[in-house]
């Protein structure tokens, strides 16, 4: 595969991860700018995850049946759109409301790249093939806080949406450029009906259950930390809005690194074996930080460190997870991917919407969310094992 592809299909995953991290630092000020509370603002990335599942369990399937391309590029569409429906809000509901509309387009680029990178691939390839762009997602999710953080000092937080809308609209051209129909006739289902029955073969085989729910519960843990760590880290720990970026950046680096090694070594050890290894980590580092958390240990570094590891292994966990599931299903690819991004972003909709609900000013909610997303997640993969 030419670099500039994997560019361009990690550039079309980073959607998602973009649309949240570019504004994390301007939460605070957003709320106070719409007249809006902590928690109507935390609403905005839960419907958006919550948008973006339910976008997805439509474009894997349809795409089964009608192709990649088509849907691709009517989602992006959709997705600038809203973008700038979010730069024009007046009030929270607006820019709730809008941000769902961003999801609902948004999720057509992100499933449907990493189901292209299935129609080209074999399993331990595409494996491989997800961590690379995975990495080169997190170089951009890397810059998105940083660049957010600085965009909010000069010219407010509006000019994020608008910086969505035009790397959106880059996204677009080069899609029409580079990427051709990978999904051909003859390979695609006979109706819709058929292509939508596939999420009930799915969801009967307890190994792809497994997967599901091991990519699913570990992406959780992360978007807990992702909605409680700018009021924990910023209002509890009283770090600097640039600091916090900072630290931000710190997890999106660990994630970068573990990327790097399963695509070094995923060839030779197998998807098995690297997933072991990243399930066992997230339980290892869910368990540590609910101890420092609830026992006071370690202030502030202890959090960091625990956290860093927990992340640093979701990108590991969900190109394997991903590619095994897929490889079980090949004619159902888009069905089989849908169904199981979409319950990754589920998952994480529910505990940005429980940490949010749990949160009492303290870091405490957030451990026991992301530790809880750890376990889960480990035995989530003993049952993908059999």
């Amino acid at each position: 595969m030419p670099p500039r592809l994997i560019v361009l299909l990690a550039a079309l995953v980073a959607f998602g991860p973009l649309s949240i991290d570019m504004y994390l630092p301007s939460l605070p000020l957003i709320a106070t700018d719409l007249g809006a509370s902590q928690q109507q603002i935390q609403l905005t990335i839960s419907l958006f995850l919550a948008g973006f599942s339910l976008g997805m369990l439509f474009y894997g399937p349809l795409s089964d049946r009608f192709g990649r391309r088509k849907l691709l590029l009517a989602g992006i569409v959709l997705y600038m759109l809203a973008s700038i429906g979010c730069a024009l809000a007046s009030g929270p509901g607006q820019l709730i409301g809008w941000r769902l509309m961003q999801a609902l387009g948004g999720a057509a680029a992100s499933v449907l790249a990493r189901v292209i990178v299935r129609d080209l691939f074999p399993l331990n390839d595409a494996a491989r093939v997800l961590s690379l762009m995975q990495q080169v997602t997190m170089i951009a999710t890397l810059v998105a806080p940083l660049l957010g953080s600085y965009l909010m000092l000069l010219s407010g937080w509006r000019v994020l949406f608008l910086v969505l809308f035009g790397f959106a609209g880059l996204c677009l051209l080069l899609v029409l450029r580079y990427i051709p129909e990978t999904h051909p006739p003859q390979a695609r289902g006979a109706s819709l009906l058929s292509v939508f029955k596939a999420y009930a073969d799915i969801a009967r085989s307890p190994q792809a259950l497994g997967y599901i729910l091991c990519m699913g519960l570990t992406f959780a843990g992360m978007f807990a930390f992702i909605t409680a760590s700018p009021f924990v880290y910023i209002e509890y720990f009283g770090v600097s809005a640039q600091h916090y970026a900072w630290l931000f950046a710190l997890n999106i680096a660990g994630i970068m690194s573990m990327s790097f090694l399963n695509a070094r070594l995923v060839r030779r050890l197998g998807s098995q074996r690297m997933l072991g290894f990243g399930a066992t980590l997230a339980a290892g580092s869910g368990m540590a930080l609910l101890l420092c958390a609830g026992a006071g240990v370690g202030g502030l570094p202890a959090l960091v460190l625990c956290v860093l590891l927990f992340v640093s292994i979701t990108g590991l966990v969900a190109a394997n997870c991903l590619a095994c599931l897929m490889a079980i299903f090949p004619r159902q690819a888009g069905a089989a991917a849908g169904l199981a991004v979409a319950m990754q972003f589920g998952l994480g909709t529910v505990a940005s919407a429980l940490v949010g609900a749990l949160y009492d000013g303290s870091p405490w909610p957030m451990a026991l969310v992301v530790g809880s997303a750890g376990i889960g997640a480990f035995l989530a993969y003993r049952l993908s094992r059999g």
